[in-house]
């Protein structure tokens, strides 16, 4: 089984969008007893809230319930899981402090966009302040980075 969690700042805008994303594609893939995913904030703000609204109506536009409440991101989290995919820099820098000197450490850190064609490791943005086409921007970049990330681990462990 291999574990992921997605991890933004408070976790009630990208993070269950990316969530929510890779567990439809994980499941057109057929691989749900193989792969399950989670998601997480570096920050306390949003703990046991459900996602932004506009998160919720973009999930929902496309076919997508998004089910989870905010959390926060704990160092039990860098054995628990298998890979961990910040959505900017500012929270991968935040995601490798959590680190265990430990050399059997069992996450993976990247950032969500080190699988995007177009802008490999740039910043997948924060629509929080914007309007409704900010998560449809996010939504469509998140897509794409999933995509390729979701083939990239079924042929590393040859899931297929």
């Amino acid at each position: 089984m291999l574990n992921v969690l997605f991890v933004c700042l408070g976790n009630i805008c990208r993070s269950p969008l990316a969530e929510g994303i890779f567990k439809k594609l994980v499941k057109e893939a057929g691989l749900e007893s193989f792969i399950v995913s989670d998601s997480a904030g570096t920050s306390r703000w949003h703990i046991d809230e459900p996602p932004d609204t506009r998160s919720i109506q973009i999930a929902e536009k496309n076919g997508i319930q998004l089910e989870h409440l905010g959390r926060q991101i704990n160092r039990t989290d860098m054995n628990r899981f298998d890979y961990i995919l910040a959505m900017d820099n500012e929270n991968f820098e935040e995601i490798l402090r959590l680190q265990h000197p430990d050399p059997f450490q069992k996450a993976k850190v990247m950032r969500m966009r080190d699988f995007d064609n177009q802008q490999s490791g740039a910043d997948i943005p924060d629509p929080y302040y914007g309007g409704q086409n900010g998560f449809q921007i996010v939504y469509d970049l998140l897509e794409e980075s999933l995509s390729n990330f979701l083939h990239t681990i079924i042929k590393e462990h040859k899931l297929k």
